[in-house]
């Protein structure tokens, strides 16, 4: 499946917005993953696949090239990949959610304090 890109229609819409390309984008199993452990700087492949919880290499090569298609990546000359700009843009873009993902566990968590017990 070749990777989303903005003005094309995609997985779920025919607009071709920006948002509907990114949507499909990350998405896709595993991108959000790989975007999230380059944040801190360029890994080898392997490195990658390590932090990734071991995913096959060929679902990795995948990956990579959706996200290196759609300018999300870089291959460094020393093979290490890294977040571009827009990278390192849609990791920024992340960070409300994160903060927003903790404020649901505790707020579920609360809830089931509260549960009456039978």
């Amino acid at each position: 499946m070749a990777a989303p890109i903005p003005g094309e229609p995609v997985r779920g819409s025919s607009t071709g917005r920006p948002l509907m390309a990114a949507l499909d984008l990350f998405g896709r199993r595993w991108n959000l993953r790989i975007v999230w452990e380059l944040r801190r700087g360029a890994l080898g492949f392997r490195a990658l696949q390590q932090r990734c919880d071991n995913m096959s290499s060929s679902v990795l090569r995948q990956r990579l090239t959706e996200l290196l298609d759609t300018r999300i990546v870089e291959q460094q000359p020393d093979s290490t990949y890294r977040l571009t700009e827009l990278g390192l843009g849609a990791y920024r873009a992340l960070r409300p959610l994160v903060r927003w993902s903790g404020e649901w566990a505790s707020a579920l968590a609360a809830d089931d304090d509260s549960a009456p017990r039978s």
